[in-house]
């Protein structure tokens, strides 16, 4: 796996504090730093999401896709997944995340709450490589609403 970031302050753009990351499949991120009132020319002017929102959102990513496919490989009737992650970060630099909660929503028919819990867990513990890595600094803590469809 590759990307390629890019800082594009220095071409002209609104922005002193974008980035474009370009992924190895092909695919185009933008992110931009927070507006910083103090020293304007060190911060970004919120035209994207920040560097650190787009790690959240690719945990978000990672463990909603092992959510439905293990869903899916047990044959449960999954519809719809959706997880809201809240998060707090370390006070310091480097101002890592220290607690990570996640609250998915999963949707369908006749989904038992055991299998539902069961691929929480097992993409907690085992598959989404991406909140295992930030485990290693925040608490991670999971809860889940059932909705039938």
């Amino acid at each position: 796996m590759e990307c390629t970031v890019s800082w594009t302050g220095n071409t002209g753009t609104r922005s002193a504090m974008g980035f474009v990351a370009e992924t190895g499949s092909g695919h185009v991120l933008t992110m931009d730093g927070a507006p910083d009132a103090a020293k304007p020319e060190n911060g970004g002017q919120n035209l994207a999401a920040r560097p650190m929102e787009t790690v959240l959102a690719g945990t978000g990513g990672c463990t909603a896709y092992d959510v439905v496919l293990i869903l899916k490989r047990g044959r449960h009737q999954v519809e719809g997944v959706s997880v809201k992650l809240t998060s707090e970060r370390a006070e310091k630099d480097p101002k890592v995340f220290t607690s990570i909660h996640m609250h998915f929503t999963v949707k369908g028919k006749g989904l038992p709450a055991a299998a539902v819990e069961r691929a929480i867990a097992l993409s907690h513990e085992t598959y989404c490589s991406a909140s295992i890595m930030l485990a290693k600094t925040a608490q991670i803590t999971t809860s889940f609403d059932l909705v039938e469809t």
